[in-house]
Formats: structure tokens, sequence, C-alpha cells
């Protein structure tokens, strides 16, 4: 087995360092991460690891602020006739590596003890007299340099890789450590490997991050699955003579929370934590919109059935045609009760003098969109991203009309949602089944 990659993380104060290693190491507490300079003040250090084997170690350094400053003292106090390595062993024994130069310092350490490095550039910058200095002093560690573009979304590269070619510093990538790429991770690997003398580790690397990738999209979508499952098979009987209103209002609540749920959930699969949804709700706050709002129905352009079409209950979820004379509710409740659907009464229903209740086949369609969206949008996502998650494609998965079978079915097998009752085995075992179709349809 080859011996674990060492990797040094540097450049200039403020570039993004300890964002590039949150990403990578899928670690949204890692280090500090804010807009001020010098945020990072020691070396730390992280592993991705396949199991219980660690394939690299990462370093994150202090930020270079006077690389200008070192080199001046290198070209006073060293001999040009020395290496590099030998007049930066000087500079790192002297005085000032201890004071003025104390961060320059750590970096050229941790850097001689590595393998190689990662050069973060903030690519909104320009190309700066401040920047050569840096990669002139780096280059006398005599260790690859490879640079990593970070903040690219818009941005002309052309004169960096000029820059960087005058320097022999043709292998880079690009980054984005907020608007996360998969493929773009990939692709930083797989370079990385292109200036090693031995691969072996990165091509496991690489092939573990795919495992991995492709196992977390698999359980979030069984997640979702199971979710939805949980919703469509819900149910309530209410006597023909009941007030529907508190059991109705139970069954929303019951399905907020039950949301909510499925949402931590998603951010513990991709390892954001739950503080980050809880301390000021940054993260979710357009998700928070209530998914029995009828405005969500019109902004993912979900059309209600023909008999919601009629006085308030419009775009309410609420079915006119099912609803029937003999609840006796007219369109009082259409304003605050969306979503739940009366079933067409059985001749047993009849006899016994009952109706059922279910969540309706819209905000069913609904409930699966946001999940779908919430999915997006943190398989996209930089774990050094701050921002407000947004909704992505505001399209629901399917028509009304042609939900999955899986989901029509559920309404029949009340026994399949945890929502009614503790599940038997056998109950278990069919909505597991069913659960493991409908995610592979979610995932086309």
């Amino acid at each position: 087995m080859d011996k674990p990659l060492s990797l040094a993380v540097v450049g200039h104060t403020n570039t993004g360092k300890t964002s590039l290693l949150r990403t990578l190491l899928r670690d949204s507490t890692f280090g500090e991460v804010k807009n001020a300079p010098a945020t990072t003040r020691h070396v730390e250090q992280a592993a991705v690891s396949d199991g219980s084997d660690a394939l690299v170690y990462l370093y994150d350094t202090p930020g270079l602020e006077d690389a200008g400053g070192v080199l001046d003292w290198l070209e006073s106090h060293t001999s040009a006739r020395s290496d590099g390595i030998e007049r930066l062993h000087a500079f790192l024994e002297s005085p000032e590596a201890q004071g003025d130069f104390n961060q320059e310092a750590k970096v050229l350490r941790q850097l001689l003890n590595s393998d190689m490095a990662l050069y973060v550039v903030d690519a909104r910058e320009p190309v700066l007299e401040k920047y050569k200095d840096e990669l002139t002093v780096l280059s006398w560690c005599a260790k690859p340099v490879m640079p990593v573009f970070n903040f690219t979304a818009g941005q002309d590269l052309a004169a960096w890789t000029e820059m960087l070619a005058r320097r022999g510093l043709h292998v880079y990538s690009g980054f984005d450590t907020v608007a996360f790429d998969f493929e773009g991770e990939i692709t930083l690997w797989n370079n990385l490997a292109t200036m090693l003398p031995a691969r072996g580790t990165l091509d496991r690397l690489t092939a573990m991050r795919r495992r991995e990738w492709t196992q977390l999209d698999r359980d979030a979508r069984l997640e979702i699955a199971h979710f939805l499952l949980d919703v469509a098979a819900f149910k309530q009987e209410i006597d023909e003579d009941d007030n529907p209103v508190p059991v109705l209002k139970s069954m929303q609540d019951a399905v907020r929370q039950l949301e909510r749920q499925l949402q931590q959930q998603l951010f513990g699969i991709y390892r954001f934590y739950h503080s980050e949804i809880d301390s000021g709700g940054w993260a979710l706050k357009e998700f928070r919109q209530d998914p029995f709002d009828a405005d969500l129905l019109l902004d993912y352009g979900i059309r209600t059935g023909t008999g919601a079409a009629t006085g308030a209950l419009i775009g309410m979820g609420v079915d006119m045609l099912t609803l029937g004379g003999s609840l006796g509710l007219g369109t009082t409740i259409g304003g605050v009760l969306g979503g739940v659907l009366p079933n067409m009464q059985t001749i047993s229903d009849k006899i016994s003098g009952r109706q059922t209740l279910f969540i309706d086949p819209e905000t069913v369609t609904l409930l699966a969109a946001r999940a779908l969206d919430l999915l997006f949008a943190l398989q996209t996502r930089g774990h050094a991203a701050q921002a407000d998650i947004r909704l992505q494609s505001g399209k629901a998965p399917w028509q009304v009309a042609q939900m999955p079978s899986e989901l029509a079915k559920a309404r029949g097998r009340p026994k399949q949602s945890s929502l009614n009752q503790n599940l038997p085995e056998l109950a278990r075992h069919e909505r597991a089944e069913a659960a493991e179709k409908l995610a592979g349809r979610l995932a086309v």
C-alpha cells in the first residue's frame, strides 16, 4: 500500500484555504472561516480516509502576508550560491522567523515536511507582485506546487495562467469552495496525481470518493422515498357528523414535523450539521415556507384537481367533489385546511357512518419537489458556504395524475405509514420494497 500523501494548503491570507479544506473534508466545522485576514494562525491537520486507512493528510496553514519581506531577507542574509532549501533553512533559524515573519515561517516549515502544496488563489484578484513573490519563495522548497483557483464564477483566468506558465506551473485546478462541483473535485485529485511519481494513493482516493458519492445519493433518495410513503399512506378516520378541523390540523402538523425530520436527515447524510440549521436559520430559510401554503403549488406549477377549483378552495388541496355534503363544511375550511383529501366513501364507510381523510396527491407531489430541491442544493453546496439555500428547479418531479405507482398504492396500504401506527414486520418488508423502487424513480 502506498503511504499517505501529505499536502500543505498554502496561499495569501483570506483566499479560502480553510474553505477549501472544509469542502474537501466534507466538514463544515473545520477551522474558522470569516472575511478577515490572518484568520488561521496555526497549522491544523486533517485526514481524508478510506475506512481506517488515511489516504491524504491535509495541512491548513496561516496566510502568507509578507513574502516580499522574506525574499528581501533572503537576498540580504544568504548566499546566491546556496540552493533554495539551504537558504530557507537559514531563514527558519533566524530571529526574524520567530518574529516579523513567523506566519511565513510556519508555512515554509510545513511545506518542507510535506509532499507537495496546493496554492489557493482568489480568482477575483488581479495578478499582483505579492503573489509572484509567494510563488518564488514556495518554489525554493523544491516541492511540487499546484495552484487551485477559488471563486472562479465569471472570472477570466488568462492573466493568471500566463503568469503561472512563466514559472513552470502548467497544472492547475478550478475548485469553488462555495458552489461545489463533485466532478471538479475529482479533476483536482487527478491533476495532483499527474505531478507525483506514484499515483496509487490518489487513484484509490478518487475511487473511494465516487463510491461514497453514489452511496450518499442513494441513501438520500431512499430517505425521501420513505418520507413520501409515510405521507401518502397517512390516514385518519372521523364520524360523518364530527368537526374535521382538529383532525385536519393535526394531520398537517404531523406532515410538517416529518418533513422537518427529513431535512435534518439529508443535512446529516451530507455532513452539514444541525447547528447550522438551528443557529439563526440561514440554511433553510426558503424551505421553511409552509408546505400547505397554496402559493407553493403555484411556484412549482402544480395544478390542483378539478374538484378543488371551487370558491375559496382553489389551490388549497381540498377536493369539493369528494368532500361531500355529509360533512356540512362548504367552503368555510378552505382557507386553512389545504392538502387534506377526504376519501370517497366506500359501502363500509356508509354503513359505519365514517369518513377517511388522506393527504392529497398535489401536496404529496409538492413535498417530493421540495425534498428533491433540497437534495440538489446540498449536493452542489460547499461546506464553507454561508449564504441561504435557494430553490433550484421550481418544478414538480411529475404530473399529479402520473404520480409514481408506489405512492398511489400506498393510500390503500395504511400500515406502510409510521404516522398511523408502529409497522409490523410484514408491512416493513412491503414498505422497504416500495421505497427501493420509488427511490429508483426519484433518481431518473
